[in-house]
Parts: structure tokens; sequence; C-alpha cells
């Protein structure tokens, strides 16, 4: 049974079990409920509304896809069906324990601690700091301070653009950008997070060219590789959507920045450092990376930061490899929508001008969006083809 819950990450930084996530994210977590139905493999979906099952049905046998939605009442009925959230956090099993989940079903508070400190960002600078030691062309550094005269001091000690990170949050999220002298409202923020988290992680900024992360899946001490990921952020650091291609084309384009033996080296490094690091986990991890203009042309920051949970890139992965026509390309986009009906009036203006083909189950070009859209839609998850 699989749970699209995008609060992971602020609440696994929270910590607590009765944690609210903001009204913007219980949004997302509503609108894109259906979203497991693409990577999941076949089975339940946890979600809520009539709307979905709707949506289901309407694309199952177009794309041979197989599933049911059920809703969270339901949960405590199927116990001989694994939990499989987007990530577990103390909120997550709290609401499951509450509807009379099973404890070993769920993790436990000490696995739940674990997690949370496998998904600090201090493991992403030790990482970093490994992988720099055997390889010139990887560029970046990043420092873990616990202080915040250490923050100030580091801050003062090099030129240019820096940014500030939270230990623990989401991809794009707890991030704050120095320009020039840091804020007295940035030192505050600074010192609450320190407080609350023990640490906070500065970095320079880099003169970025390209987005792009390796996806892994982990068990038992060991690490397998599952593909590439390029992919679009915002300029405040958000998600903002994947290019749905082939591995071997990702790492074309790649190539032209960089020789593919640094790419092949660098995965080869992260398939042994990755279970070094967390043993104990099971799961996928994705290692966000960058290529950017150095002083002697392009070199590769090979761990900008390591999301310990299912995500977007690793989507795009799954259903560029399951659902789309070999030689076809396009774009997976997770877009917001924030005046009334304005999801609803994108979605039917989009499915006229690329209307959507099918062949064998395989999407060859147009525009499919992946979650149910209605007039109260904020939040879309689609992809154009072709």
């Amino acid at each position: 049974m699989y749970i699209f819950n995008p609060w992971h990450d602020l609440a696994l930084g929270n910590f607590s079990a009765n944690y609210t996530p903001p009204a913007s994210a219980m949004k997302m977590a509503e609108d894109l409920a259906l979203l497991p139905l693409w990577y999941g493999g076949g089975d339940s979906i946890i979600a809520e509304g009539g709307m979905n099952s709707l949506f289901l049905d309407t694309v199952k046998d177009e794309l041979s896809l197989s599933g049911e939605v059920i809703p969270f009442s339901e949960i405590v009925v199927r116990k001989e069906e694994e939990i499989i959230p987007w990530g577990w956090d103390p909120m997550l099993r709290r609401r499951l324990a509450a509807l009379g989940v099973a404890e070993h079903r769920l993790p436990t508070v000490e696995e739940l601690a674990r997690l949370r400190d496998y998904a600090n960002r201090k493991h992403a600078v030790e990482l970093l700091r490994e992988l720099q030691e055997g390889e010139a062309r990887y560029c970046g550094e990043s420092h873990y301070f616990i202080n915040l005269e250490e923050v100030l001091s580091y801050l003062k000690s090099i030129p240019g653009d820096k940014v500030l990170k939270m230990p623990v949050s989401g991809s794009g999220k707890g991030i704050i950008w120095i320009l020039g002298e840091i804020t007295d409202k940035q030192t505050d923020w600074c010192r609450k997070v320190i407080r609350e988290q023990g640490g906070i992680v500065a970095e320079p900024v880099l003169l970025k060219v390209r987005d792009f992360a390796m996806e892994f899946y982990l068990h038992g001490g060991s690490a397998q590789f599952a593909g590439y990921s390029l992919f679009r952020s915002a300029s405040s650091g958000a998600y903002a959507g994947n290019e749905l291609l082939p591995d071997r084309k990702i790492l074309e384009i790649l190539s032209t920045y960089c020789p593919k033996e640094l790419l092949h080296g660098l995965r080869v490094s992260l398939l042994q450092k990755l279970p070094q690091l967390f043993p104990l986990y099971t799961g996928y991890a994705g290692v966000d990376m960058m290529v950017c203009e150095g002083e002697e042309g392009y070199c590769i920051q090979p761990c900008v930061e390591i999301n310990m949970r299912m995500n977007m890139g690793l989507v795009s992965r799954i259903f560029y490899d399951r659902f789309i026509e070999p030689g076809s390309e396009g774009e997976y986009v997770v877009d917001f929508f924030k005046k009334p009906e304005g999801a609803i009036l994108f979605h039917k203006k989009t499915q006229r001008e690329l209307p959507l083909v099918v062949s064998q189950g395989k999407i060859v070009s147009g525009y499919l969006s992946l979650t149910p859209v209605t007039s109260d839609t904020n939040y879309m998850a689609f992809v154009k083809v072709g």
C-alpha cells in the first residue's frame, strides 16, 4: 500500500508526532495522492475521494495499469500488505497507529530517529569531502557548523554569495541565500536552526550549468544503481521538473560537459560509499549533483545533497522506463496553480493541443495528467511527450 506524504521532510525535521504540516503540503498530498500509481508495483494506493477511483478507471486499460484506490480507514483491514510511504516520519506513524495499524507494521521511534540522522545534510558534507579526495575534477565545498560564531566567521572569510541550509529539510526547502552581507533576520534564522537542529550547513554559491542526480536503492548494506535523473530547479532551489529520457541519452548530454569515465567513476564510488554511510537503511537514496563552470572549464559538484526517500527524479525515471515508447522523449512536470480553476483550464487546453497517442500500452506522444484535475486542483503532475 503506497502513501504519498510530501510533508515527510518537514515532519522528519520537526520530529514531533503531533506536527502539523503547512496547508500547502497537505493540499499537495491531496491533489497528488495518486502519484504512486506510476512508480508502485500495481498495488493499493491510499487516497480519499471518488475522483481518484474514477481517474484510475480511465487510465487503467489504455496504459495496462493495475491496482486500486482505498481510503485511509481501510488500511487496518489489509494486514497482509506492506505500507510504503514517500518517506516515514513520526507524524505519519502516529496517524496510522491511531487508525489501528499494528505496531509491527510501523517503524519504531528508534528507527525514525536513525532515519532523521541519515537524512541530515551533514552526511552530504562528509561524502563530498570523501569523493573529492580521489578526484581533482570534482568542485564545490560544504561545511557543517554547530555554533553561530563559526557560521558568521565563515561568511566573512570568503567573497561572493553563499547559501545556508537546515540540516534536515526537504529538497529546495530550509535554504536561505546570503547575497552580500548576512542580515539580522537571517542571523536570527541561523540561531533558531542551530538551536532546533544542532547545526547548519554553509556553502559558496557555484556557477551552475545543469542539475542532475544519480539514484540508488540501498538494502542490507549494499547498493544498486537505479538510474540517472536530469532535472530542473527554480532559482529558490525548489524542484520544477525532469527530462523524460533514457539513461543512455542523459549520459550523452552530461558527457558534453565532462568525460563519461568521470561519471562512471562517481557511480562506482557511490555504490561503495553509500552503504558504508547508511548501513542500516533500506530504501531509495538520490544523490543530487551539478555541472558547474569552473576556472578551467566544466566541473562536477558530486554531492549537493542526499535524499533518503522516494523522490521526483525516481518517479520520472520509473515512469519513462515503464510507460514511454522507446525513442520518444518528453518532460515530467510538477506545477502549482494559484488562481481558482487555473489547473483545470490548463488541463483542458493542453489536452486539446497535445492529444495523447498510446501504442500497446506505451505513450508515443501527447499530454497526460498523472493525477485527477478538478476545479479545486492547485497541484498537478503531468507529462508531455514528443
